[in-house]
C-alpha cells in the first residue's frame, strides 16, 4: 500500500515538472518569434525633415491664404476653399519644435485649420452710419396677414454714454396706428426677438410700406429719434416665405417739404462698364390734385444728352399716398465722354383718368452746363465717388413747358 502511494506522488511531480517545462521552451520560442518581426521603417518613407521639405514644396507654392481662398457658402457666410495643393510646412499639425521630422504624429488634429472667419459686418463700421437693423417679413396671402420680426439692432448713436432703445413700427401711408416694441435699458445693441401682426389685404399689399422708427427714451420717459427705415412690401412678393433683412438705419428729414414737394434718390457711375445708375428712393409732401378719383404717382427718368432725349424710363405706380416710397433701380448706357453734355430729369406724375398724366413737379440733375446748386453738386459728388451711391434730397419744381 505505501509503495502505491508513493508511486503516484512521484506521477504527479513528475507531470508538473513536464509541464514546467513545456512553459519554459513556449516562452522562448515566443520571443525569438516576435523578434523577427520587429518593424523596420523603408528607406524613403520617413517624415520629411525641414530641408526635405523644401525640396518637396518650393517657398513660391506655399502661398499664404488670400481672400481669393474663401468662397461664399450664403449671404455673410463664408468657408476656406482648398486651393493650395502643397501646404505649407507651418500649418501641418505640430507641437513645439522647429523640426518637421520629430513632431508629425499621425492623428494629431491642428484646431487651426478647421477655424471660420468672423462676420466682420459688424466690426466694419462705416463713417456716418446711425446703426443696423434686423428684422424679418412674411406675408401670408390665405389670411392676409403680414408677421413682422423684430431681431435685433447694432451701433445705435444714442445721444449719451447709456441707451434705452424702443422700436415703433407703423404700417403707410396709415401713420397713427403703430406697434410698438418693449424698451430695452442700457445697451446700444438691443435683442428684441419680437413679432407683431398687421391685417393688409392682397390687393394693396404691394401699395403699403413697413417703417421702423427707433428711439432712445431718457430718464424723463421722452423719445428722441435715433433713425429710421423704410421696407417696400412688394419687395417680398419676390421672395418665397419669410425673409430676414438687415438695413442702414437713416435719419428722418427734419427740414419741412418743399412747395411741389421733394425727391430723394441715389446716382452712381460706374466708369468701367460705362454705366450710369439711378435709384429712385421716396417722395414727400407731392400736392396731389384733389379732384381726381384715382390718386395714383410714378417718377419719370429721363437721360438727355445735347437737350435730346436718349431714353426714358418709369418706376412702379404707387396708390394713395402723398410720401410715395419706390426703391427702384435704373440703369443707362453712359461714356465718359459723354458726362459734360448729359443730365438727368425726373419727373413726378400723378396718373388720370385714361391714360393721361399730372406733372406734380420735376428737377434736373447734371453739370454745370445744365445745373446750379444742390443739383450741380450731388452730380460732380458722383463724379468723385466712382462705383459708390451718392444719396440726397432735392426739391421739386413746378413747370409748364412740355
Amino acid at each position: 500500500m505505501a509503495e502505491q502511494v508513493a508511486l503516484v506522488i512521484a506521477g504527479i511531480t513528475g507531470g508538473l515538472l513536464l509541464l514546467l517545462l513545456l512553459i519554459g521552451v513556449s516562452c522562448c520560442l515566443w520571443k525569438q518569434f516576435g523578434a523577427t518581426f520587429t518593424y523596420e521603417e523603408l528607406p524613403g518613407t520617413g517624415v520629411p525633415s525641414s530641408v526635405q521639405w523644401d525640396k518637396l514644396c518650393p517657398l513660391g507654392a506655399r502661398t499664404q491664404t488670400s481672400s481669393q481662398d474663401w468662397m461664399a457658402l450664403s449671404s455673410r457666410v463664408w468657408a476656406q476653399f482648398p486651393q493650395d495643393p502643397c501646404p505649407a510646412a507651418e500649418l501641418l499639425p505640430h507641437a513645439t519644435g522647429s523640426n518637421l521630422g520629430d513632431v508629425c504624429v499621425v492623428g494629431t488634429i491642428n484646431p487651426e485649420l478647421y477655424k471660420f472667419p468672423g462676420d466682420k459686418s459688424e466690426t466694419i463700421f462705416p463713417k456716418g452710419c446711425l446703426g443696423w437693423l434686423w428684422f424679418s417679413v412674411e406675408y401670408q396671402q390665405e389670411a392676409e396677414r403680414l408677421l413682422v420680426g423684430l431681431i435685433k439692432a447694432q451701433r445705435l448713436q444714442a445721444p449719451s454714454e447709456t441707451c434705452s432703445p424702443l422700436v415703433k413700427l407703423h404700417l403707410l401711408p396709415d401713420e397713427r396706428c403703430f406697434l410698438q416694441s418693449k424698451t430695452r435699458h442700457r445697451t446700444c445693441s438691443p435683442q428684441f426677438d419680437e413679432h407683431f401682426v398687421f391685417q393688409v389685404s392682397s390687393k394693396s399689399v404691394t401699395q403699403r410700406v413697413v417703417r421702423f422708427l427707433v428711439y432712445h427714451v431718457d430718464r424723463q420717459r421722452k423719445h428722441q429719434l435715433l433713425g429710421q427705415v423704410l421696407f417696400p412690401l412688394k419687395e417680398i412678393l419676390e421672395r418665397d416665405g419669410q425673409c430676414i433683412i438687415w438695413r442702414d438705419l437713416e435719419a428722418e428729414s427734419l427740414e419741412p417739404p418743399s412747395e411741389f414737394g421733394d425727391l430723394q434718390f441715389c446716382l452712381s457711375y460706374n466708369d468701367c462698364l460705362n454705366c450710369l445708375t439711378v435709384v429712385v428712393l421716396q417722395a414727400k409732401g407731392l400736392r396731389l390734385q384733389e379732384d381726381a378719383s384715382f390718386v395714383s404717382m410714378f417718377v419719370r427718368v429721363s437721360l438727355i444728352n445735347h437737350n435730346k432725349f436718349v431714353k426714358c424710363k418709369k418706376t412702379s405706380a404707387v396708390l394713395g399716398s402723398a410720401d410715395p416710397v419706390y426703391n427702384e433701380t435704373f440703369s443707362f448706357r453712359a461714356d465718359p465722354t459723354e458726362l459734360d453734355t448729359a443730365s438727368l430729369r425726373l419727373t413726378v406724375l400723378q396718373s388720370m383718368e385714361g391714360d393721361k398724366s399730372h406733372e406734380l413737379g420735376r428737377l434736373v440733375v447734371g453739370p454745370y452746363m445744365y445745373t446750379r446748386g444742390k443739383e450741380l453738386e450731388h452730380w460732380n459728388e458722383m463724379l468723385s465717388k466712382p462705383k459708390g451711391l451718392v444719396r440726397h434730397w432735392h426739391a421739386l419744381c413746378h413747370t409748364t413747358e412740355p
